[in-house]
C-alpha cells in the first residue's frame, strides 16, 4: 500500500498545482502539522528534477512563514492553542522545565530543530511561548530550512534517477528509515524538554 501511495504521490508532484499544495504544507508544518514538507519535496524534485531549486525556495519562504505562524501561537495564544499542540505531541508536561533554558540556546534548538526531524513547529511555539526575539527565530530558520530544502534538492536534482530507482527497488528500506528518522525526531525532542 506504502508503495502505491508513493507511486502516486509523485504522479501528483509533477501537477502543476503541485507547487501550491508544497507551500500550503511547508507553511502548516512550521506551526501545527505532524507531516514535514519533505514528502512532498522529495518526490516533486524526482518528478521534475530541473525545478528542484525552485521548490526548495518555495519550502524555505513557506517554512519560514509558517513558523511565524507557530511564534504568534506560542506568543498569543499558549495557553489555549499553543498548549493543546505540545498535549498533542506528549511534551506539554515537561515544557515548564524547557522554557527556563530556552531563549539561553534557543537559537541553536531553532537552528537543529529546523535542518533535522525534530518537530520544528514545537520549536516555534515554543519560541513564541518563551518572547525569543523574533529576528532570532527568523534568522535561524531561515538559515536551517534552507539548508535542509536546499539540500534536499540538490541531492535530487543530483542524483535524481538513481536515487528513485534506488527508492523503487528498496522502497521497505526507505520506508523504515523515514519512519525511524521521523520517531527518532521525537524521540529526541522529548530528550531535549
Amino acid at each position: 500500500m506504502l508503495k502505491r501511495l508513493y507511486h502516486w504521490t509523485l504522479a501528483k508532484a509533477a501537477h502543476e498545482k503541485a507547487p501550491y499544495w508544497l507551500a500550503a504544507v511547508s507553511f502548516i508544518e512550521s506551526s501545527f502539522f505532524p507531516i514535514p514538507p519533505d514528502v512532498m519535496l522529495a518526490p516533486m524534485c524526482l518528478a521534475r528534477p530541473q525545478k528542484a531549486f525552485q521548490y526548495a525556495l518555495i519550502c524555505t519562504i513557506a517554512s519560514v512563514l509558517g513558523a511565524l505562524l507557530g511564534y504568534a501561537i506560542g506568543f498569543f495564544l499558549f495557553e489555549t492553542i499553543g498548549r493543546a499542540i505540545l498535549d498533542f505531541y506528549g511534551l506539554a508536561d515537561q515544557f515548564d522545565t524547557f522554557k527556563i533554558n530556552f531563549n539561553e540556546q534557543g537559537w541553536v534548538i531553532v537552528l537543529l530543530a529546523g535542518f533535522t526531524p525534530l518537530p520544528f513547529k514545537v520549536i516555534t511555539i515554543a519560541a513564541g511561548a518563551t518572547a525569543m526575539p523574533l529576528y532570532i527565530l527568523v534568522f535561524a530558520s531561515i538559515v536551517a530550512r534552507s539548508a535542509r530544502f536546499f539540500l534536499v534538492g540538490a541531492l535530487l536534482w543530483k542524483f535524481g534517477q538513481p536515487m528513485q530507482d534506488w527508492i523503487d527497488r528498496h522502497f521497505a528500506l526507505a520506508t523504515t528509515v523515514v519512519g525511524v528518522l521521523f520517531v527518532g525526531g521525537f524521540a529526541a525532542l522529548k530528550f531535549v524538554f
